[in-house]
């Protein structure tokens, strides 16, 4: 096996892990919660921000004004793989992600994430 082969294998064998991480400002105290199915895109979404292209805002703004160091990235929760036939990963990646917004208050002057309309 060409060392190609063998980081196609080892990638395939990383296990991907669904859950909910908060990305929180220390200067003043505002979270923004993510729900997602792959906690690895907390890479990415540092990535938008270091590059000045996340699609939130309010937080680009703060990044640029403090700065990386003002921002913490936490796994607030991680979901057990299912093999149930009924279990509805993105079901409850929205539900767990609408749970910890409103766990943390992470809206209006206190955080980064809008209330979804009911």
């Amino acid at each position: 096996m060409n060392r190609r082969e063998e980081l196609q294998q080892m990638y395939k064998e990383i296990k991907i892990e669904a859950g909910v991480y908060a990305i929180k400002n220390v200067k003043n105290g505002k979270i923004l919660v993510v729900g997602t199915p792959n906690l690895k895109t907390i890479n990415g979404k540092r990535f938008e921000l270091q590059m000045g292209t996340s699609m939130n805002k309010s937080m680009q703004k703060e990044w640029n004004e403090y700065g990386e160091d003002a921002f913490v990235f936490e796994i607030l929760e991680v979901f057990k793989p299912n093999n149930d036939p009924f279990y509805n990963l993105k079901d409850v990646v929205n539900k767990r992600e609408e749970h910890w917004i409103m766990e943390l208050q992470s809206f209006g002057e206190r955080g980064y994430n809008s209330v979804k309309q009911i």
